[in-house]
């Protein structure tokens, strides 16, 4: 049964003034979200890693590189990793969004939803599950896999291994450079952790 690491990155400006970064490059970690990433590789310092991915977006590879190399690994992109695609709310203000009438539409009722120019909720939780499916065809049942990746993806990816249903995934909280614990298996699957955050210094 592989055991893979959903590891949402670490903190950016984006994030701390309430901002959809989604796909925009150039979002780099800030100095919090530097120590996040530092503090997080020292807390699995420990565990026995077999591969790190990220998505390939710089916040989310600037969490997994201290990571990786505390293990000796490289940090391996994957496109299936990718943050939603957010079409024309990209970079936009959270306050702002929520003043439009589809805010209610992703909060309530997800499954029928669309960011605007960009991906359906639908085959975005498609997409993220496929991915993961894929990296644990390439395992051993007692491998262990760090993704380092995004929120959203992560509470949809959690959602479809738990077995909940896409429109309560806004129940779950995924926070900056926490830890989510999947274990895999043929026919089933178990949460084991939800939302750890390593003690920063």
């Amino acid at each position: 049964m592989p055991t893979v690491l959903l590891i949402r990155h670490g903190e950016n400006e984006y994030v701390k003034k309430g901002r959809l970064a989604g796909r925009l490059p150039g979002v780099h970690l800030n100095p919090r979200g530097k120590a996040q990433a530092q503090a997080l590789a020292a807390a699995l310092k420990s565990v026995k890693l077999n591969a790190v991915y990220s998505s390939p977006l710089e916040r989310a590879v600037e969490t997994a590189q201290p990571l990786a190399a505390a293990h000796k690994l490289p940090v391996v992109k994957r496109k299936g990793l990718l943050e939603s695609d957010l079409g024309q709310w990209e970079g936009k203000l959270l306050k702002t969004l929520q003043r439009d009438k589809r805010w209610s539409t992703l909060q309530n009722k997800p499954s029928l939803f669309r960011f605007p120019g960009g991906e359906g909720m639908l085959e975005q939780q498609a997409r993220l599950v496929a991915e993961i499916e894929a990296l644990r065809s390439m395992h051993k049942s007692k491998d262990v896999l760090a993704c380092v990746l995004h929120a959203d993806p992560i509470k949809l990816i959690i959602a479809h291994y738990a077995g909940m249903p896409l429109d309560q995934f806004q129940r779950l909280q995924v926070s900056t450079a926490s830890v989510s614990t999947l274990l895999l298996e043929d026919g089933r699957s178990m949460l084991e952790r939800l939302n750890w955050v390593a003690p920063e210094t």
